[in-house]
C-alpha cells in the first residue's frame, strides 16, 4: 500500500457522500497496522470548502474534495478496494495537512 493510493471507502453508510480515501501516511511507516487516511467527498457533499484546507483531487474522471480536517486512521486491514492513486496532488494534500497542523 503506497502513500497516495485512493480506496473506496470501507464505511458502507458513509460511501454516498464519501466515496473514497486517500493515504496520506508515509510509505516508511508500512509496519503499523493502521493508515493515515483523508476522506475524499463529493462536490456536493463537500459544499463551500476553502481549496487550501479541502484540495481538488481527481480520481477515475470524478472530482472530489480532500476533507483534511477530517483525517482518521483506519485499519489497514479495512481499505481492501484498491482504485487508483493521486500522487500527482501530493502537493496539494500536503499542503492541506499543513493547514490542519499549523493553520497556515
Amino acid at each position: 500500500m503506497a502513500q497516495f493510493d485512493v480506496f473506496a471507502n470501507p464505511s458502507e453508510s458513509a460511501a454516498l457522500g464519501i466515496p473514497y480515501v486517500v493515504v496520506v501516511q508515509s510509505d516508511l511507516l508500512d509496519a503499523l497496522a493502521t493508515r493515515m487516511v483523508i476522506p475524499l467527498a463529493t462536490l456536493k457533499f463537500a459544499g463551500k470548502s476553502p481549496d487550501k484546507l479541502c484540495p481538488l483531487v481527481i480520481v477515475n474522471g470524478q472530482r472530489l474534495r480532500a476533507l483534511a480536517h477530517y483525517t482518521a486512521p483506519l485499519p489497514t486491514r479495512s481499505l481492501r478496494q484498491h482504485v487508483g492513486n493521486v500522487a500527482a496532488h501530493a502537493s496539494e494534500l500536503v499542503a492541506a495537512m499543513d493547514v490542519v497542523v499549523s493553520g497556515v
